[in-house]
């Protein structure tokens, strides 16, 4: 599979199928793309916190950022867990029988957009990372959908946008809870 399909899997099923033809176990799945990704926003939010976090928000340059950091892996984590859970559990209320580990490499690909919109941090600007996170947003928005129509084998779009909206909305959840431990620790 090519870098390139990656891209195309946001708006379109190119590169689906060569994704699932790989047959990789879920352990390799994770240790290869979820737990390394996942690095880049606690480790983006460490630096961007400690380095001009009181641009951001005054006060936030004193904020215990490492401690934030490996919170906020681990809470990504789980995450990716639960929603792949959620994935299979709604796909099957909808009638569709996903396997395990299509409902969990989605729930790890998904993120990818998000989690590499955390680069923006480089920049000290809110109005920038903000409007880079809601692109992340839309792109992970896609790539959902679009899985959901690859792993699930729909062509049924309504039910595609309804799996969509539900795990988006949990996805969204989970991303304030994140949100809120930055801002309250």
């Amino acid at each position: 599979m090519s870098i390139l399909s990656y891209p195309k899997m946001v708006f379109s099923n190119d590169g689906w199928p060569e994704l699932e033809n790989r047959h990789l176990s879920l352990i390799r799945f994770f240790g290869l793309v979820v737990f390394p990704l996942a690095l880049l926003p606690p480790a983006m939010l460490y630096y961007a916190g400690s380095h001009y976090g009181d641009l951001f928000v005054a006060g936030f340059g004193s904020k215990p950022w490492g401690t934030i950091a490996a919170i906020f892996y681990l809470e990504e984590i789980i995450t990716v867990l639960i929603m792949g859970w959620l994935i299979r559990e709604v796909a099957e209320w909808y009638g569709l029988r996903p396997s395990n580990t299509d409902a969990f490499m989605l729930a790890g690909i998904a993120p990818i957009p998000m989690w590499l919109s955390s680069l923006s941090l480089l920049v000290p600007n809110l109005a920038v990372d903000a409007g880079i996170a809601l692109l992340a947003l839309a792109a992970g928005c896609g790539l959902l959908y679009n899985g959901i129509c690859a792993f699930c084998r729909t062509r049924d779009e309504v039910s595609a946008v309804g799996m969509t909206q539900i795990v988006m909305s949990a996805g969204a959840f989970f991303w304030a809870l994140l949100l809120v431990l930055v801002v309250t620790l």
